[in-house]
């Protein structure tokens, strides 16, 4: 029996020590799907609304009890009976109950904890990988990952105004050599950073958080540490930036204030520089190069940029099929970060990821900087073929189960998948 009988919700602790929720979904026989959400530092003005109390008392307000009553006193009677493999039908039932366009009422981390603590239970009670549950096909690919190894903006103070840096290992065969070898990079640059009397103490997703003259000197020292590894820029290894425009832009002014170069700087000029980089570096990717409601801009650096980077919007798209669809038809980005819990329910993540796939964008399955020993997001990339995934560094607990999740992933699946490697960034590469 795979209907609903019972839930369980608590309070637990996310990567940056606040509190989060967690949930057990428990089937009539006796399946259990555990789901716990994550939260971010920087986020989109157009993202669903993360419950949290207010209690001063509690956690310095950011406790989570108000989002467990709603788990427990209003969803679970609505949803108990409920078949747990209807996810669209579950989905439905939670979007309903909340009432609301950004599930203000119930909160998306309660909501969101519901609809993938069932998909998991769901797939223990037939005994499947929760991949294989959640697929379309079963033509696998397994994501290329984008590790976060310099940490600036909000995820570290006195660093670099980009708030990730990231290396790209797509010039390898299999995951494992990819995710073996984004590790041996990591572990020079932090020899490189201490030989230079840099800071390799880490930010909230585990890179480095050393205080840089410049922000192209990041791209450098990752230039350096491919090289010192052994491998080649542009072959095995590329690079990507996640800018977070948003938290540098002035609505009023219409400028970007780039501290670490001592600069302000308009959109059009932002591009510019970005191009620059471009001639310099093996940049493949730039996600929210750009603030979120500067759709002309956006529009002016997807023609200017788009055949030569992958443009991610995460603050401009949101995981949200309407800004999606107003994306594609403004030719605003070529490519989607999804971030579950910036949409609410699995249902609406999928949709969403299959909006965008179906114009042939980028999918970049992501986790978030505060985030749980959750490895979901791991499976719902291969079982969507996003072909990429951010999980942070190769480096702690949180960030290094979602890769190693999907070393296990590949070892299972054998033959019957393959690793997306440099095909992914084909359009881009020369």
């Amino acid at each position: 029996m795979t209907t609903i009988d019972n839930v369980n919700a608590r309070e637990i602790l996310d990567s940056r020590g606040n509190p989060t929720v967690e949930v057990d979904i428990v089937l009539k026989d006796g399946s259990v799907g555990t789901s716990a959400v994550p939260s971010g530092a920087s986020t989109g003005q157009y993202e669903a609304v993360e419950l949290r109390d207010g209690d001063g008392n509690r956690y310095h307000g950011k406790g989570v009890l108000k989002a467990l009553h709603n788990i427990t006193e209003i969803i679970f009677p609505h949803i108990k009976g409920m078949n747990a493999y209807d996810q669209e039908e579950l989905d439905a039932k939670l979007i309903e109950l909340d009432g609301t366009e950004n599930k203000s009422n119930l909160g998306a981390n309660s909501i969101l904890a519901v609809s993938l603590g069932a998909a998991k239970a769901a797939a223990k009670s037939s005994k499947q990988e929760l991949y294989s549950h959640i697929s379309r096909s079963e033509n696998y690919i397994i994501p290329v990952p984008m590790l976060n190894v310099i940490n600036g903006g909000k995820h570290a103070e006195h660093s670099s105004d980009i708030q990730e840096f990231m290396i790209v290992p797509a010039g390898f065969k299999t995951f494992a050599q990819a995710i073996r070898a984004g590790s041996e990079v990591y572990q020079s640059l932090q020899k490189i950073l201490s030989g230079k009397n840099l800071s390799t103490t880490v930010g909230d997703e585990g890179g480095f958080a050393p205080s840089l003259p410049s922000n192209e000197a990041a791209l450098e020292l990752l230039v350096d540490a491919i090289s010192d590894s052994g491998y080649e820029c542009g072959v095995h290894f590329f690079i990507a930036l996640d800018t977070a425009a948003a938290e540098l832009f002035d609505p009023n002014e219409k400028i970007y204030k780039l501290d670490c170069d001592g600069i302000t700087i308009s959109g059009t000029a932002l591009t510019s520089t970005y191009q620059k980089w471009a001639a310099k570096y093996p940049i493949v990717s730039i996600e929210d190069g750009l603030a979120d409601d500067e759709w002309d801009d956006w529009k002016e650096m997807t023609h200017r940029l788009g055949n030569e980077i992958q443009l991610v919007g995460d603050d401009l798209l949101n995981t949200n099929p309407s800004r999606i669809e107003k994306g594609i038809k403004s030719k605003a980005a070529n490519a989607l970060l999804v971030k579950p819990n910036q949409i609410g329910t699995l249902t609406e993540t999928m949709e969403a990821i299959k909006l965008a796939q179906s114009v042939g964008w980028g999918t970049v399955m992501s986790h978030r900087s505060g985030e749980t020993e959750n490895t979901l997001i791991s499976d719902l990339a291969v079982a969507t073929n996003t072909g990429q995934i951010k999980s942070g560094a190769p480096a702690r607990g949180e960030r290094t189960a979602k890769y190693n999740r999907l070393i296990r992933i590949e070892e299972k699946l054998g033959a019957s998948c393959t690793f997306g490697g440099s095909d992914v960034y084909s359009r881009y590469i020369n």
